[in-house]
């Protein structure tokens, strides 16, 4: 008998197992990062970042080229006071790519909108950027830096419609004793496909609270990345979705737990109707060797309203300390309360509008925390034509 010398093939910071000599990443904290799109893998739909998504449809975006001019508007008015003068060297603080198309994204963006909420100044009302597609054929790579000064307070909102193949990154600094939320609302054509790679940073503490909202589109992908690096800071990540036939609605979140005594809520709802609607939600929270006294928790509920709708929904949590206040994670998909139903019709409302009032009521948890009270109305009637819509079907 020979015995082999030769040491498997095993990814830093992995353990071998009974898969074979090769060892695949398995956590978000070992994922590699480059800014070099070469250096990145093209997507087959076998890795454990695109299990999950179809990768066909994102083959417009996989193109180390530039993008068509005019393809995505952004409308400035609105937060032209806050705009940055200065040159931003974006990424050098800690933004990395993580897949393709963000190294594209990065590499490609015909420059960068930096947003800025000075130190120690509270905002009188939220900045909203408005983000226009033209054209479902038409490619696009965008670069949106977000930051707030030290002890600033402020609202920025992303406000997609229209129609593109649109990547972008954002990048978000919240810095000591901040106080920062930011929504990003997808409601797209149905012949759109936006992948988003959001990274954040959040220092001493400061709040972020991250809102994602998605409502339509053909393949929207929202991916929060949240670094609470700071003492004492917390991070709060809540997303809304409703997907109908044919639309493939996903977000996968990162938080990971640097600094000590941070605190992270993350909890995401999601809705589907039809056959062919889809929502994915991967949930991953890392609590660092030095997050002492961390309090963390994760949760993703999914109501399904229709055969054949489908939810995946996956959280992992990996703590690297046992000095923490607490940590847990949940998941759950399920079809109407019946007893729910049964309790409003018995009160005279007719089954059509007691559908409605679970779905919005479901959904609303959510929607209600965005704290702009005319945007939260737009989302309800969004919701509300959705489910009209699928009941005329």
């Amino acid at each position: 008998m020979t015995t082999s010398t030769e040491a498997p093939q095993v990814v830093p910071g992995s353990l071998a197992h009974s898969d074979g000599p090769f060892v695949p990443v398995q956590t978000r904290s070992e994922r590699p990062t480059s800014f070099v799109p070469e250096e990145l893998p093209m997507p087959t739909g076998r890795e454990v970042n695109f299990l999950h998504t179809p990768v066909d449809r994102l083959r417009g975006l996989l193109v180390d080229e530039p993008g068509d001019e005019g393809a995505v508007q952004y409308d400035l008015d609105g937060v032209e006071a806050h705009l940055s003068a200065d040159e931003v060297a974006s990424g050098d603080e800690f933004f990395r790519p993580e897949d393709r198309m963000a190294a594209i994204a990065f590499k490609q963006a015909p420059g960068v909108i930096h947003l800025s909420i000075p130190a120690n100044e509270e905002l009188d009302a939220p900045l909203i950027l408005p983000v226009l597609g033209t054209g479902a054929d038409k490619r696009a790579f965008g670069h949106i830096v977000i930051e707030a000064g030290a002890n600033a307070r402020g609202t920025v909102v992303l406000d997609h419609k229209g129609s593109a193949q649109y990547a972008q990154n954002v990048e978000i600094i919240a810095r000591d004793g901040s106080d920062l939320t930011v929504i990003s609302v997808q409601r797209w054509d149905e012949n759109s496909v936006h992948v988003a790679a959001h990274q954040a940073r959040v220092d001493k503490d400061a709040t972020l609270t991250h809102i994602v909202a998605s409502l339509s589109g053909g393949l929207v992908r929202v991916n929060p990345s949240v670094q609470l690096s700071g003492s004492g800071s917390e991070g709060k990540l809540f997303g809304v979705s409703f997907a109908d036939p044919g639309e493939h609605l996903e977000s996968q979140v990162y938080l990971h737990h640097k600094g000590p005594h941070t605190k992270g809520d993350v909890l995401y709802k999601s809705a589907l109707q039809g056959e062919t609607a889809r929502t994915v939600w991967v949930g991953d929270v890392l609590i660092g060797p030095d997050a002492v006294g961390t309090d963390s928790y994760e949760a993703n509920r999914n109501l399904v309203l229709t055969t054949g709708a489908r939810a995946d929904s996956i959280p992992n949590l990996e703590i690297e300390t046992g000095d923490i206040r607490g940590a847990g994670h949940a998941s759950a998909t399920g079809r109407f309360d019946d007893e729910q139903l049964f309790y409003l019709q018995a009160r005279g409302i007719d089954e059509e509008e007691a559908r409605r009032l679970v779905v919005v009521g479901f959904l609303g948890e959510i929607v209600q925390k965005i704290g702009i009270d005319s945007l939260e109305q737009e989302l309800f009637d969004a919701i509300t034509v959705e489910l009209d819509r699928g009941a005329d079907k």
